[in-house]
């Protein structure tokens, strides 16, 4: 059995902050939101989504795909991280410490 490495395995956050001032600058925005969940990212917090990537090549991939829907307006930035530092990311909500995300069991490739 093959052991996999905390460090090989990686996520993905983007982060934006775009202009919503208009009718047409919220429709790019809302676009650009729903784009992130089409293609498998959960939100957490509104103008936060994470997906996790499984390998740095897939991120880099997933990371081209969003270049391409990014608005020409506003700021959008992508951070990869590997799932051993996703690990130890605190959580807190309303004051008190979230539990850790549920630990995914072990893939067997056979």
């Amino acid at each position: 059995m093959t052991e996999f490495s905390g460090y090989r395995f990686m996520w993905m956050m983007v982060m934006f902050d775009l202009p919503v001032t208009t009718k047409q600058q919220r429709k790019r925005a809302a676009k650009f939101r729903h784009n992130l969940l089409d293609l498998g990212f959960e939100m957490a917090q509104f103008s936060v989504y994470m997906k996790f990537c499984g390998s740095r090549s897939a991120a880099d991939a997933m990371t081209t795909r969003i270049e391409r829907q990014v608005p020409k307006q506003g700021r959008v930035s992508i951070l990869v991280f590997t799932d051993k530092q996703y690990g130890n990311m605190r959580v807190f909500s309303g004051g008190y410490r979230k539990a850790q995300h549920a630990e995914r069991g072990q893939l067997l490739l056979l």
